[in-house]
């Protein structure tokens, strides 16, 4: 929800594998203790979750346990810390609009790794979506990626240089697009945090 996702739908797919009674169950708790309101949309019998204030007041809170993790505790990525479709939707949340071509573009993804899966990311304002079937639009771009190497990348543990320099991860398309597609990700909001490892003294 600090993400800007107030439908329940939307807030179940950023989830991926949370029960709706689990999802229902929890928001439930959060309107008990006052961290989320449910209202009705004008004019649709579906309802929106919102944050009040105490709710968006968690958000430091939030960012500084990220800050702590990515700081102290997570020194790199492992295949068992992969899931493909959190990252896909971490992905589409964090994207540099500011550089995009005024036109839209599709990115395939192709991630490679205990399983292949392919996600569309279709890049146009206001706001960028992934698709899990095709969309039926041109694709102007195709990233194969090692999955583990993408998520390394995208927790700030690999340079995406690096990674396309050992062909890890591999563009295919119009020269100025694979030129551009580096810029046109935010990466995660810890990724310029750098490991420090375990403090053993004060």
């Amino acid at each position: 929800m600090i993400c800007g996702n107030d439908r329940f739908n939307e807030i179940e797919r950023r989830l991926p594998g949370i029960p709706k009674s689990v999802l229902s169950k929890r928001l439930k708790d959060l309107e008990v203790a006052g961290i989320v309101v449910k209202r009705q949309v004008p004019g649709n019998r579906r309802f929106s979750y919102n944050l009040t204030m105490a709710g968006e007041d968690l958000f430091g809170i939030i960012e500084r346990m990220g800050v702590w993790a990515q700081r102290w505790v997570i020194q790199d990525i492992g295949p068992e810390d992969t899931d493909p479709d959190m990252l896909m939707w971490d992905m589409q949340r964090r994207i540099n609009m500011d550089k995009l071509p005024p036109r839209r573009i599709v990115v395939q993804f192709e991630l490679l790794g205990a399983q292949r899966k392919i996600y569309w990311l279709v890049l146009e304002k206001p706001q960028p979506s992934i698709c899990l079937e095709d969309p039926g639009f041109e694709i102007d771009l195709v990233v194969t990626a090692d999955s583990l190497a993408l998520h390394r990348v995208w927790m700030g543990r690999l340079d995406i240089a690096d990674a396309l320099r050992k062909d890890q991860i591999k563009l295919e398309g119009p020269v100025d697009l694979k030129r551009a597609f580096p810029g046109w990700l935010a990466l995660n909001l810890f990724a310029g945090v750098p490991y420090e490892g375990v403090a053993t003294t004060a």
